[in-house]
């Protein structure tokens, strides 16, 4: 069973940034996605970002332009920074591992945007 160990979150004012970052408890491969996605207030878990071997990345609509995902192999972790925060960014993110089929998730930490 691969490990995710999230950090980061916390609660910010609008027109904030903050950094979460998630670290694996084993090597990355070419053949992993890492990605990043979040679940509002009851809404269901929605993709954020995306990021793969070679540094593709992939971004909901809503986040382009104001969050970058990031890897960091040679610490087995990727990151998401978020800038420019907006109140509709309030939700628990969760970091996503998956190699071939088998999908890994980390335990959440919540994100609060409020003034």
């Amino acid at each position: 069973q691969i490990q995710l160990v999230e950090s980061g979150g916390g609660l910010v004012q609008p027109g904030g940034s903050l950094r979460l970052s998630c670290t694996a408890s084993i090597g990355i491969s070419i053949l992993d996605v890492m990605g990043w996605y979040r679940q509002p207030p009851g809404k269901e878990r929605e993709l954020v970002a995306t990021v793969i071997w070679s540094g593709a990345t992939k971004y909901a609509d809503s986040v382009k332009g104001r969050f970058t995902i990031s890897k960091d192999y040679n610490k087995n972790a990727w990151s998401l920074q978020m800038n420019s925060l907006k109140p509709e960014d309030t939700a628990v993110y969760y970091c996503k591992f998956q190699r071939s089929s088998v999908i890994n998730w980390g335990q959440g930490t919540q994100v609060t945007v409020s003034s």
